[in-house]
């Protein structure tokens, strides 16, 4: 066949066959008749069968009229459910989308944020892998992950990454502590004899030497005796006596009664006295999906 149908061949057989009238369909489809009957006419040249039979009275559809009605109508509502899917994916609303979050983030607004953004973009295939910063930021740059949230990952090469929220740090202390008996805040100074519980620096370079460093500007390295992977066992170890520990205010949630929270009062000019939650992602990954999360992410997380 030297020329191919087009998809306004079956749009103008298909306004002819519901019809059964040149003129109607001429009206319908914002023509005149003439160019249509040619138009029909060359479908049926490229077809190799008449679809029509005319008469001075009357149009009706031939047999291989009637089957060709019915494939040209599965093939322009195909059409248009392949144009739809494609606007989608442009609009980023379907694929798949790889978020990593950090656990204490589970504290926070995210969850909610989480569930909000399955809500609005049902058709996304929604993935989540929860890892430290530091495991966060090594599954973007290889790949495995589209966006991530942060915890005092810091300005890192291959990314981007931006601020959403910050947060104060917080002493954690056994509910028996001397310091526990403080209804406001304490002195980070008064921790410098303190046994510490920490996480390990693995999790994440930045996130770990914040709170570090608050101690240092308070004069003292904290003396770390136990480190642990999560909040929680954190929490526990410190309800049990075994140290004290600073943490993002967040952590303050998940508190057993044999732990209290007090604002830490950092020394006056000590710049890393607050914990950031960030948002990350490729650099250079302008793909929609991504973009769509990460604009969400700032209506519904963005404080200030």
């Amino acid at each position: 066949m030297d020329q191919e149908i087009e998809l306004r061949h079956l749009r103008y057989f298909i306004a002819v066959a519901e019809e059964l009238h040149f003129g109607r369909a001429a009206r319908r489809l914002h023509l005149s008749q003439p160019p249509l009957s040619q138009q029909i006419r060359r479908l049926e040249e490229l077809l190799g069968y008449p679809l029509f039979v005319r008469t001075s009275r009357a149009v009706r559809l031939t047999s291989a009229g009637e089957v060709f009605l019915e494939r040209a109508r599965r093939t322009l509502r195909k059409m248009d459910e392949d144009v739809e899917a494609m606007r989608t994916v442009g609009r980023g609303e379907a694929g798949t989308l790889a978020v990593g979050f950090i656990g204490s983030g589970m504290l926070t607004a995210i969850p909610a944020l989480l569930g909000q953004y399955r809500a609005r973009f049902p058709g996304v295939n929604l993935q989540l892998r929860e890892a430290y910063t530091s495991g966060v930021i090594g599954a973007l740059k290889e790949g495995a992950l589209d966006v991530g949230f942060l915890r005092d990952g810091g300005p890192t090469e291959g990314l981007e990454v931006e601020t959403l929220f910050t947060e104060p740090f917080l002493a954690v202390l056994p509910a028996r502590h001397p310091l526990a008996r403080r209804s406001r805040s304490i002195d980070a100074r008064e921790l410098a004899a303190e046994p510490f519980v920490f996480f390990s620096p693995a999790a994440g370079t930045r996130a770990y030497e914040k709170p570090v460093s608050i101690c240092e500007a308070a004069g003292f390295r904290p003396r770390v005796v136990q480190e642990a992977p999560q909040w929680l066992t954190i929490m526990r170890l410190v309800g049990a006596g075994l140290g004290v520990s600073i943490g993002p205010a967040c952590t303050e949630r998940i508190r057993t009664p044999e732990v209290v929270c007090r604002r830490l009062r950092a020394p006056a000019g000590t710049r890393s006295a607050q914990s950031e939650i960030e948002l990350a992602w490729r650099a250079g990954d302008n793909r929609p999906i991504v973009a769509a999360f990460c604009k969400m992410a700032r209506e519904k997380l963005r404080r200030g």
